[in-house]
């Protein structure tokens, strides 16, 4: 018998190369803006019975914006947990309804609007 031997294996024909395409542009995620606008609005009208909610959404906003500034300046976070990172201006919203809920803590107390714990009366 001649030919190829029956131990060979067969080829498998595969289709020509093709030179990568382009990366496409990615954009900016600004998903976090309207997620951090209604925190903050919820903090506001739930502040008004204990500056505990607006204090505790405060320290998560803070924290995710602190997230979101480590994921933007590490290169090499891209696909860790979010596809896109998020843009600068979301990182500025975020950290700003952080500070615009610590800035309503503070008031709500001196002003006396709200207890610590609901249901004590506030400071006067």
């Amino acid at each position: 018998m001649a030919g190829r031997p029956r131990y060979a294996p067969r080829t498998v024909l595969r289709p020509p190369r093709r030179a990568a395409p382009p990366p496409a542009e990615r954009r900016r995620s600004h998903a976090a803006v309207p997620v951090a606008v209604v925190v903050v609005g919820i903090g506001l009208a739930l502040g008004t019975y204990t500056i505990l909610v607006p204090a505790l959404l405060g320290l998560l906003l803070f924290g995710a914006a602190a997230s979101f500034l480590s994921t933007r300046l590490n290169p090499l976070s891209v696909g860790f947990y979010l596809t896109v990172k998020p843009s600068w201006t979301a990182i500025g919203v975020v950290l700003l309804g952080a500070l615009v809920l610590f800035a309503a803590v503070w008031l709500y107390w001196i002003h006396g609007i709200a207890a610590i714990l609901p249901g004590h009366s506030p400071r006067l």
